[in-house]
């Protein structure tokens, strides 16, 4: 950070103190603390007996030393529960009162914000995971990703925005950080510059977002989101909450009126600004020809991947539910400390890449991540669920792990059963409504009254020029979803092919498996 954030925010912490004090002494109620301690990154666990902490990294990167924090404050407090979140945070559980008063201070105190981790308030800034060694990409978006970070939280006490605001930040086509439609999106293009997509969205009525600029400069970001900001402040829904998210300036104003609208803040902020980014990205050093590649890549071929740095490599490691062992951090710190410029990304798909390993790096680094995911359906995604979440109404982890006990007893090829999303509530944060195969938490009512279900999603995609929101197909007993899954993919298996060549193909025979679980 350009600026000590740190030092600045440090005087908002007194109030913190008061309030959490206040909560757990119930002179204030859950939706009144809410209210506050969002802003802060911290919230209430379902009954107020605990809460959480929520770490912000930019674009999900973690030097050693923001690790060596997570790895003393895990020992420290004796922290259960370890999670990283979709929006590429940490996010630490079960804390008493004193546990979060104290992390947030010593969060602080590492140069670590926590301020705006929830709230009406920029929140923390997406990017592309492999960012800056993926093959393929069109150009390192994650220095523009900082800026963008630094930039938003000098706006925390200046700007008073109607409901939160989440920006991103795209390489390539993967769109894994949903840049064409969330409420900010920088989609990096071949001719090294920018399409911005703006007022997108998931949950409750989502939309695409609208592209608002095409081939901005890279050295222009900070304009585009000054523009954003200008515009969400001036034609944003300051009276009704649910309906404050950005994506619904594309209702009240039509989309061509808000793309009209933008581009006059924009126009404004580029005549009135000074806000020209010079960026200089630094080069990876480091490099390993060794004769263990080839054993190594042919070995994990699922768990490593070739950066396009020549003999450097990253690893990918997907703990089950997107919460590894709280342990995991201390032996992972200890392996990569004398490594040179090894760094960690979390990925919006819950997963957690270590990057710029040798091969022989790499070898020492993956004994310690053989609980992550093997198949596809094994990075499958879940929200933290109802047994945390104030306002979830499903266990979607406690679904999750179900599924995964259930898929495993069948010995599966992979790519037979997608990656599913499962989210607890509307809010999609598991990303249900962009999934090949998604689950909403919900209720069905049966003869014998109402039980716990899921509203069941197909067809959706996060592609970037094949985005879509998936159908909803009808609720589905949480009881019954590990055995559909298992039926549907026996059915795949005996035909030898792919869940997706099956939904692409054969997708009657799909609807004709899923009704009857509906």
């Amino acid at each position: 950070m350009s600026k000590n954030y740190a030092e600045e925010f440090r005087k908002d912490l007194k109030e913190f103190h008061e309030m959490t004090e206040k909560f757990y002494q119930k002179e204030i109620n859950v939706p009144e603390y809410k209210k506050f301690s969002g802003g802060f990154g911290s919230y209430a666990q379902r009954g107020g007996a605990s809460s959480m902490l929520r770490l912000r990294f930019t674009g999900g990167e973690i030097t050693k030393e923001q690790l060596l924090f997570l790895v003393e404050s895990i020992e420290k407090y004796n922290i259960s529960l370890v999670h990283l979140s979709t929006c590429q945070s940490v996010q630490l559980h079960n804390l008493s009162k004193a546990q979060v008063c104290a992390l947030i201070e010593e969060s602080f105190d590492h140069g670590i914000i926590t301020r705006g981790g929830g709230g009406n308030y920029p929140r923390n800034v997406m990017c592309s995971p492999l960012s800056g060694v993926q093959k393929g990409e069109f150009f390192d978006v994650l220095p523009y990703a900082k800026e963008a970070a630094d930039y938003v939280l000098g706006l925390i006490h200046e700007v008073k925005l109607p409901r939160k605001l989440k920006i991103c930040f795209s390489n390539c086509g993967e769109n894994i950080t949903h840049a064409t439609f969330r409420d900010l999106g920088f989609v990096a293009t071949k001719q090294g510059a920018f399409d911005v997509y703006s007022a997108g969205g998931l949950g409750r009525e989502p939309r695409m977002g609208a592209l608002v600029a095409s081939n901005v400069e890279p050295s222009k970001t900070l304009y585009c989101i000054k523009a954003m900001i200008d515009t969400f402040v001036t034609y944003g829904n300051y009276e009704n909450r649910g309906k404050a998210r950005t994506r619904f300036m594309q209702e009240t104003l039509g989309t061509e009126g808000y793309i009209k609208a933008y581009r006059e803040k924009l126009s404004h902020a580029l005549s009135e600004e000074r806000l020209e980014l010079t960026i200089s990205i630094p080069e990876i050093t480091k490099g390993d020809n060794s004769q263990q590649t080839n054993q190594t890549l042919n070995e994990n071929k699922n768990t490593i991947i070739s950066q396009k740095q020549e003999g450097l490599y990253a690893l990918h490691y997907h703990p089950p539910g997107g919460s590894p062992r709280p342990e995991f951090f201390r032996n992972l710190y200890q392996v990569i400390l004398p490594m040179e410029e090894v760094v960690l990304r979390v990925s919006p798909d819950q997963s957690l890449y270590i990057i710029n390993l040798t091969a022989s790096e790499a070898a020492k680094v993956l004994p310690l991540i053989a609980d992550g995911a093997k198949t596809l359906f094994e990075t499958s995604v879940a929200c933290i669920g109802a047994s945390i979440c104030q306002i979830g109404a499903r266990d979607s982890q406690g679904l999750l792990n179900a599924c995964l006990d259930k898929v495993r007893k069948e010995h599966f090829k992979d790519g037979v059963l997608p990656k599913i999303h499962i989210s607890g509530c509307p809010s999609s944060c598991s990303g249900h409504q962009i999934a090949s195969l998604g689950f909403r938490g919900g209720v069905k009512q049966t003869p014998d009254g109402p039980r716990p279900a899921f509203a069941v999603y197909e067809m959706g995609c996060e592609l970037q020029g094949a985005e879509a929101f998936g159908t909803e197909l009808g609720v589905m007993l949480e009881s019954q979803i590990p055995e559909f899954l298992v039926t549907l993919g026996r059915e795949i298996t005996s035909r030898g092919i792919t869940y997706q060549e099956f939904i692409t193909h054969h997708h009657d025979d799909f609807l004709r498996i899923v009704k009857p679980f509906l």
